[in-house]
């Protein structure tokens, strides 16, 4: 299945059916009074969190979301019939936009909540609601009201315990496959990953998920690449793990961690406030020394960045060196224990 993880659409309320201009007409009662109903209220466009959905792509050909009008009001005051709800299943994580004021109209993560996007108009007043003591035989009725319209703009973003940062080919889908049961996209070019993908992690008796977020590149934060698209993913992590590659001849590891972090700071700068680790990859191509010299160096340039992230380690994706006890740092900062050897 596609992934889509963005769609605009035109959302319409349903109308409230008219009121009603009719009269009693009995045998035997020939002055009966005005006797038409309400009209039917118009349905509601109600958004709900289906957590077996995991995309936007059954929106891919829809433009419009249109509820049906409420019925119109008849004689002997019968209320014409309300008009069903129209109820939209999205993902757990995706937020709605009002497209045109640009601000969140909500944020879609509880499953047990109706997110009321667009409200159907109430139905208009039939004639016996226009009667009196002057106007025994009134002919007005209303018309119903319109429902609401709104353009609005969905989007998804991921929902994880841990985001995995880093640049194009830095190795993170093959550290992501290594540890859990998914299966990214793995290559040898830039942005094989251009959907996040997400994978659960069993590491003593703790589970979390982790998202592989596509590969962050300088000027992300700007637009460039798909930069704001990947952005989005890791501000609903709740904690970060930034992969670095020594294997990479156009960044050093100094200068792709400053890139990564001016990157997340200037999209947001509470990015920097989640819990971090950061992992230096492909130990698996490195001999000893080389491992010691980068260490040394990264912690230089965290001291220089007066980052203070919660653990540094060196690992291999490809081998799975080390990555156990990566994710045992992981599982003891969310239990809050102790990390098991």
């Amino acid at each position: 299945m596609n992934f889509i993880d963005e769609a605009l659409l035109e959302a319409r309320a349903g109308n409230g059916g008219a009121g009603s201009t009719s009269f009693r007409r009995e045998k035997f009662i020939p002055r009966g009074g005005p006797d038409g109903g309400d009209g039917g209220k118009g349905g509601d466009i109600i958004f709900r969190v289906d957590p077996n959905l995991n995309t936007l792509v059954h929106f891919r050909n829809q433009k419009y979301l249109i509820a049906k009008n409420g019925k119109t009001g008849s004689g002997n005051k019968k209320t014409g019939q309300d008009a069903d709800d129209l109820v939209v299943l999205v993902p757990k994580g995706t937020v709605i936009f009002d497209s045109l004021a640009e601000k969140i109209v909500y944020d879609c993560c509880d499953e047990g909540l109706d997110y009321l996007v667009a409200k159907g108009g109430e139905g208009g007043a039939g004639n016996c609601r226009f009667k009196s003591s002057t106007n025994q035989a009134p002919r007005r009725h209303t018309p119903g009201w319109p429902g609401d319209e709104i353009s609005i703009r969905l989007e998804l973003r991921s929902l994880a315990d841990v985001g995995l940062v880093g640049f194009p080919n830095a190795g993170k889908s093959t550290f992501l496959k290594s540890v859990s049961a998914a299966q990214p996209k793995i290559g040898d070019y830039p942005f094989t990953t251009l959907r996040p993908n997400l994978g659960t992690v069993q590491i003593y008796d703790t589970s979390f998920i982790i998202a592989d977020i596509p590969g962050l590149i300088e000027g992300a934060s700007e637009g460039i690449g798909l930069g704001l698209d990947f952005l989005k993913h890791i501000s609903r992590t709740g904690h970060l793990l930034i992969l670095l590659d020594p294997q990479n001849t156009e960044s050093l590891i100094e200068e792709q961690l400053t890139i990564l972090l001016n990157e997340l700071r200037t999209y947001d700068p509470s990015l920097l406030e989640k819990t971090i680790w950061i992992a230096l990859n492909k130990k698996d191509t490195l001999t000893e020394d080389a491992i010691l010299e980068l260490q040394s160096t990264l912690e230089k340039t965290l001291e220089s960045l007066n980052l203070h992230p919660k653990g540094v380690i060196t690992i291999s994706g490809f081998t799975g060196d080390q990555t156990n006890k990566l994710l045992g740092m992981i599982a003891r900062e969310m239990t809050g224990g102790e990390e098991e050897d």
